[in-house]
């Protein structure tokens, strides 16, 4: 899915929630969830759509309508305490689609 597929989608109320994947070195990837199926964003070259932060994920979807929006650790205890992760488990946190300050 594009940003311009993710976005009619969006409109139409047919996405579920966004969610920001924190990958290892600074990566971060977008994925639209739908009837809890997983659609990452690629770009116009068919590859993975990357963001370098939070903040710059909420500027490439400020005129987005507002969607639940998650910030995802894929694995925390590998990142957070140095041990292996469980199969799947991630931490999932709700964060604000809109920044609370303005420019």
């Amino acid at each position: 899915m594009n940003l311009v597929e993710l976005r009619a989608y969006a409109i139409a109320g047919k996405i579920d929630e966004l969610n920001l994947i924190s990958m290892e070195g600074g990566i971060y990837l977008l994925e639209a969830r739908m009837h809890g199926a997983a659609y990452p964003l690629s770009d116009v070259h068919d590859h993975m759509f990357h963001v370098r932060s939070v903040e710059h994920a909420r500027q490439v979807l400020h005129d987005f309508p507002s969607l639940p929006f998650n910030l995802v650790h894929a694995s925390v205890h590998d990142e957070m305490c140095g041990l292996g992760a469980s199969v799947g488990e991630s931490l999932k946190v709700p964060i604000a689609f809109r920044s609370s300050w303005h420019h």
